[in-house]
């Protein structure tokens, strides 16, 4: 499911079990890293585990890791684990809300703490901990191991060195170490939030509500796995944006714009809130009094931008291998077969410069790449983790996504969006004699096998190809396969919209878009 909201990362305590469908938890709580040196020239023996200490920096990952994970990975694999990783975490997260003229939330979260996935077979677990001490990381992995029914060899057994790769250091390498200390400060945060709600007052008539909202979520990450894997990345996700409710008599409009950054430290007081400002200003004075749609199937036009949350639900997560698992998506036997119309073609893909769903590397250690999905109408290929390239034999795609070290990685969407297309935006609307131009989408909700239904926040009646008056009170109802092959032309005007997307591994950053499409029949919910 993917929403325009805030979100914030849970702060767990706990020791957290996950394997099949269900879940486990010991209430472990743990003091944080207390590593000191150990160095063994000769071969480790299991019996060394107990007394069996590393220095390691507490407050960054980096090359001093090497060491107590390579250890565990070795136990893992000693054990007869066919493939273990480690996933390490620290975060530190801070929001802001100003309701009209006052700031009346500030909300940090600062959060540290390892998962271990133990494959073995067909199956996996993941435990996760928030101590990361050598013992604490021990007594996750030897909770997994147990889980898989692994038992410990006898004390003399030798332990594997596993030889780690050079560290891929994403947050050195692309200058990513500086970014949190570079964000504004609680204060320039709450001083901006209240200049862009007084710009908003100023710009919009019968005000009943304003509020806009920033938050700031800084992540490091460090992969570490008995492939060799061995990987840190630094993640810095903004976000900032209104919401406006206006309201006379009984009119009533309620209208939102969000926007989203990676990697840009100066993102919030860049941003030119006057003209985001007026823009809702527009669209909620126009759906103040529109007329309500009547319902029916229409052909329709939608908009570039967030409108791309269509193809998101709508065929993106039903392209995911956790699906094809579960057998619960009708593409999973359709690649190389004709899936949409012949003029779509979508991609999903971590490179887009600063969009929401952009990362140097997955969370499984994996560079991101553009994954080609959907091609002229045919279906080119899935979006694969390690497990699913594991199960369904689809090849990964950098595309192991989680929310933190809490949840196991799992196939998720980054930067989805359908290509542009050869059409103008012009001869989109030519095309249609009656029908509904879907400027803004809002929420909605998709069953697991495609059906789907959103609401329409901002729409406006189409007859002989011009806009005639705004329209609201609509919702789009329809099924996945059928609307792939009902959007039969594509502007080349693209644009992404940043959202938060949760599925199986928690709530994570991505990106939709697409041009504008043409929808030639769908079924619209009204009065």
């Amino acid at each position: 499911m993917l929403y325009l909201a805030e979100t914030r990362p849970d702060e767990n305590r706990l020791i957290s079990i996950e394997f099949g469908k269900m879940r486990q938890r010991e209430d472990i709580t743990r003091t944080q890293p207390r590593m000191t040196a150990a160095i063994f020239e000769q071969p480790l023996r299991l019996a060394q585990l107990p007394s069996l200490t590393y220095t390691s920096t507490a407050d960054k990952f980096d090359e001093t890791w090497r060491g107590p994970l390579s250890t565990l990975l070795g136990l893992g694999r000693a054990v007869g684990a066919d493939f273990v990783e480690f996933f390490l975490e620290r975060k530190n997260y801070i929001s802001c809300l100003a309701e009209d003229d006052a700031i009346t939330s500030i909300d940090p979260s600062l959060v540290s703490g390892a998962g271990v996935r133990v494959f073995k077979g067909g199956s996996d677990c993941y435990v996760s901990t928030n101590d990361l001490s050598f013992d604490g990381l021990r007594d996750a992995l030897e909770k997994g191991l147990a889980i898989m029914g692994l038992e410990m060899p006898g004390e003399s057994a030798s332990i594997p060195e596993i030889n780690l790769e050079p560290l891929r250091d994403y947050g050195v390498t692309r200058a990513k170490d500086n970014w949190l200390a570079s964000c504004p400060s609680m204060q320039t945060m709450g001083d901006v939030l209240l200049e862009a709600n007084a710009a908003l007052n100023q710009k919009a008539d019968h005000v009943q509500a304003r509020r806009a909202a920033y938050f700031r979520d800084w992540q490091e990450v460090l992969v570490a796995s008995s492939d060799g894997t061995f990987a840190r990345d630094v993640r810095l996700t903004q976000s900032v944006g209104f919401n406006l409710l206006c309201a006379d008599g009984e009119h009533r409009s309620s209208i939102g714009e969000r926007l989203g950054n990676t990697g840009d430290p100066s993102f919030l007081t860049a941003w030119d809130y006057s003209e985001t400002a007026e823009k809702v200003a527009e669209a909620a004075g126009k759906m103040l009094y529109a007329d309500y749609v009547e319902s029916g199937n229409y052909p329709i036009i939608m908009a570039n931008h967030f409108g791309g949350v269509i193809f998101h639900e709508a065929c993106g997560h039903l392209l995911e291998t956790t699906q094809i698992e579960k057998e619960t998506t009708p593409f999973m036997n359709k690649k190389g077969q004709k899936v949409a119309h012949e003029s779509l073609t979508a991609w999903d893909e971590g490179l887009s410069t600063e969009s929401f769903g952009s990362v140097d590397m997955d969370d499984e250690g994996m560079p991101v790449q553009r994954t080609l999905l959907i091609e002229n109408g045919i279906l080119k290929n899935f979006i694969s983790d390690r497990a699913g390239e594991m199960r369904t034999g689809h090849p990964r795609t950098g595309s192991g996504r989680r929310q933190g070290y809490t949840h196991a990685a799992a196939s998720r969407m980054r930067n989805t969006y359908i290509a542009p297309g050869e059409h103008s935006v012009e001869e989109l609307f030519a095309s249609v004699d009656k029908g509904i131009y879907c400027k803004k989408m809002g929420g909605g909700s998709v069953g697991p096998t495609g059906q789907f239904n959103f609401s329409v926040d901002e729409a406006y009646l189409i007859e002989d190809g011009k806009i005639t008056k705004p329209l609201k009170g609509a919702t789009l109802i329809g099924e996945a396969t059928g609307i792939m092959n009902k959007i039969s032309m594509c502007s080349n005007d693209i644009s992404l919209a940043p959202g938060f997307c949760g599925s199986v591994s928690g709530s994570i950053y991505v990106t939709v878009g697409q041009p504008h499409i043409r929808v030639d029949d769908i079924t619209v919910g009204g009065r």
